[in-house]
């Protein structure tokens, strides 16, 4: 199946905790249908200090989230929307966003 939300894509969270932030995703996992999205769903961690360089503490990241809970951000309307498919005159396949039909990359 095609990728509807790729590296690089900015987003906005539409269900969840993190409901009603945007970012940009930085990683995506298809095998587990999730994301990481810069500025969403912060976990902390608990590390130990790692040799000279590297001291231990509560560190701040990113958490995956369910790409069901992710909705790609219209680049012309700058609102959320769902993504569509539309294959060109060359053979190419690109993404279209559904709500003002404008190309989201190609």
């Amino acid at each position: 199946m095609a990728a509807r939300i790729k590296k690089g894509d900015t987003v906005a969270v539409i269900s969840g905790s993190s409901k009603g932030s945007r970012g940009e995703v930085l990683r995506v996992i298809p095998k587990e249908n999730r994301a990481v999205v810069q500025g969403v769903a912060i976990a902390k961690r608990h590390t130990k200090a790692k040799g000279m360089g590297q001291p231990g503490g509560i560190i701040e990241q990113e958490a995956a989230v369910d790409l069901s809970n992710l909705a790609l951000i219209d680049p012309s309307t700058n609102k959320p929307t769902r993504v569509g498919f539309r294959v060109l005159d060359d053979g190419r396949k690109i993404r279209v966003a559904r709500k003002s039909g404008t190309a989201i990359d190609g």
